[in-house]
Parts: C-alpha cells; sequence; structure tokens
C-alpha cells in the first residue's frame, strides 16, 4: 500500500510537472495564506460515535451537523469569523444543531453510522470529502440530507441553516429553495460570455478529452465575481481554455445531448446532476466521466487547481483532492514561485 501510494505520488509529480513545466529553483517560493482557526466553544464536545451523536440530537429536538475542516484551512477560518461570528446565524445553529468537528486527516477513532469503527482521515475518504469545509447535515435516522462542499458566503448560508430546521427537505428540493428564496438583484439579464465558451447547439456526446460545464443564472452578483475576478486570471483562463468549455444558464430549457447521450434540456441536466449553487462549474473526461466539481466560493489557487486536476490528469492515479492541491502547491514553490492561497 505505502509502495503504491509512493509510485501515485511520483506520477502526480510528473503530471503536474509536464503540465506547468519542470525546473527546480535555488530558492523555493514562499507560502501564504493559511490561517488556523479557533472553532467556537459550543461545537459539541463528541467521542465521534455517529450514531450516539444523532440519537442524542433527536431526543434535544436537534439535528446533526458534521463540519469536516483541515490545519490551515482559510475557508475554514472564513466560515467561522463571517458566518458563524453573526448573532442570527449563531443563534440558529446553537438551537437547531449539534456541529461536531471532524479532522479530514485527523487519527481519532470514528463509529460510523454502520458501526465501523475508522480514524477521522478514512472517515472523510469514505465520504469523497474534497474540500474543507466541508458540511454534512445529517436527519434523524442519519441520513445526509444536505451537503455543502466548500465555502459558502452568509445570506446562502443562512439559508441552508432555514432549509434545514424547517425540515424542508420532505418537501422540496434544496436546489427549487434556493431559488424560490433567492433575493432579488437587479443586474445582467445575459450570462456574460467568455471567448473559450462554445457556442451551441450542443451534442456533448461526441466530445472527446476534458470538458468543462459552467452553470450560471441571471441576476448572479457569484457569476459576475467568476467572470470579473477569476476568468480574468491569465493562469485560469489559460487553463480554462484547454476545455472543450460549456455555458448554460441552470434555468433555462436550451436543449443539450450530455455526455451519456441523453437528451434534455439545461434546466432538466441541471436538476439531474443536483446543482444548487450559481456558478458550478462540472468538470469531465470524455472516458472517465464527472471528475470534480466547484460549487462554492473559491478564490485563485484553488480554482486553478481544480482545472489543473483534471487537465493534468492527476485524478487518474490520486482520488484525493487536497492531496493533490498540496503535491501542486509544492511543485510551485519547487520551481520558485511563490503560492498564495487566499490570491
Amino acid at each position: 500500500m505505502l509502495m503504491k501510494r509512493f509510485i501515485g505520488l511520483i506520477l502526480i509529480f510528473l503530471c503536474i510537472g509536464l503540465s506547468q513545466g519542470v525546473g527546480i529553483a535555488a530558492t523555493p517560493g514562499g507560502f501564504f495564506g493559511a490561517r488556523e482557526t479557533v472553532y467556537p466553544a459550543w461545537f459539541k464536545e463528541s467521542f465521534l460515535d455517529i450514531r450516539e451523536d444523532v440519537a442524542e440530537a433527536t431526543a434535544a429536538g436537534r439535528r446533526v451537523m458534521l463540519f469536516f475542516h483541515q490545519n490551515g484551512c482559510p475557508y475554514c477560518n472564513l466560515l467561522v469569523e463571517r458566518n458563524l461570528s453573526q448573532q442570527a446565524i449563531e443563534q440558529q445553529m446553537r438551537e437547531q444543531l449539534d456541529v461536531i468537528a471532524v479532522n479530514m486527516w485527523g487519527d481519532r477513532s470514528v463509529m460510523d453510522l454502520s458501526g465501523q469503527e475508522q480514524t477521522e482521515k478514512t472517515f472523510a475518504a469514505a465520504l469523497r470529502i474534497q474540500f474543507t469545509p466541508t458540511l454534512l447535515f445529517l436527519n434523524e435516522t442519519g441520513a445526509v440530507i444536505l451537503r455543502l462542499n466548500g465555502y459558502t458566503p452568509p445570506e446562502t448560508f443562512k439559508l441552508a441553516l432555514d432549509y434545514i430546521g424547517e425540515k424542508q427537505e420532505q418537501q422540496i428540493s434544496y436546489r427549487e429553495y434556493l431559488a424560490a428564496h433567492r433575493p432579488t438583484v437587479q443586474g445582467d439579464k445575459k450570462l456574460q460570455s467568455e471567448p473559450f465558451f462554445i457556442d451551441g447547439p450542443h451534442d456533448l456526446s461526441l466530445i472527446k478529452g476534458p470538458l468543462a460545464i459552467f452553470f450560471e443564472q441571471q441576476d448572479c452578483p457569484a457569476c459576475n465575481r467568476l467572470h470579473q475576478e477569476l476568468l480574468s486570471d491569465p493562469e485560469i483562463r489559460a487553463l480554462a481554455g484547454q476545455t472543450h468549455a460549456v455555458q448554460l444558464d441552470m434555468w433555462s430549457d436550451t436543449p443539450i445531448i450530455t455526455p451519456t447521450g441523453e437528451k434534455l434540456t439545461a434546466r432538466e441536466w441541471a436538476k439531474q446532476l443536483s446543482i444548487a449553487y450559481a456558478p458550478s462549474i462540472v468538470l469531465f473526461d470524455s472516458e472517465a466521466g464527472e471528475v470534480i466539481r466547484s460549487e462554492a466560493f473559491f478564490k485563485r489557487f484553488h480554482t486553478a487547481s481544480i482545472f489543473d486536476y483534471l487537465l493534468s490528469g492527476a485524478y487518474k492515479t490520486e482520488p484525493s483532492f487536497q492531496r493533490y492541491i498540496s503535491a501542486r502547491a509544492e511543485h510551485i514553490r519547487e520551481q520558485g514561485k511563490d503560492v498564495d492561497l487566499w490570491r
């Protein structure tokens, strides 16, 4: 197993080297942007017996939220310091949720819902935790009823809390709930375009190689940020331009043929893929299917890394995006370039 992991890491470095150019500098680049976080004292002190935690929360009229984090995670820090510091959010979470912190690289013992004992890191791997923070909201039987992969700004995060607290999952999907409660914003009625977007009609079953689907919507400040701050970045622009990039209005009736050959509208496909957040970028390989998706707030380094994870082929040997992104950062620094997670 160790030899297999060692070979896998070598292949990752080779993939990254091929995609970025090879060269080791005498002085490595700096590393910036990591932030340590003090988690609130009102988080539950759990023995990580998830079945017991669910039973205790249910008896108290609350639900369980698993908060997957890692050391130095700036997005975890943002969630705690920006979202959880707001009085209304803190009060609602303390009343309605038992929040349990889980270190995705930790070695504490976890008893999962099937009664199997694992470590935190094997538990996270089994749940395919690719980003931190990842939040899993569990119902009274321990089923995951909502999963947030990455940082969510306060306004949308509050809607997620309302959805869980009101047990709306019994009536409506989270995607539909967000659409119904989205604040009215006077903005662009047309989606912002990019020169590398491919015009329709779209028969994605014919595409060979990397495919990027940009699900956006009208009147969307977060979509505007994607174009103005991220897709304007030369590195991200170059990476995105290496994919067959398609932009879709997630609520439109634009006809498409999916990579698997289904004839759907953009709305139907977005629903099938459980696209709730705009913008969401879903990356496919024509042979492997969906590889990874971005459906949260990310800055430049993570956005570029998501594209490079697909384009370098690293996903073929390293299923953990977090291990890959650490290797990528180290490789960039070896070339004498700085890495800033928060740029």
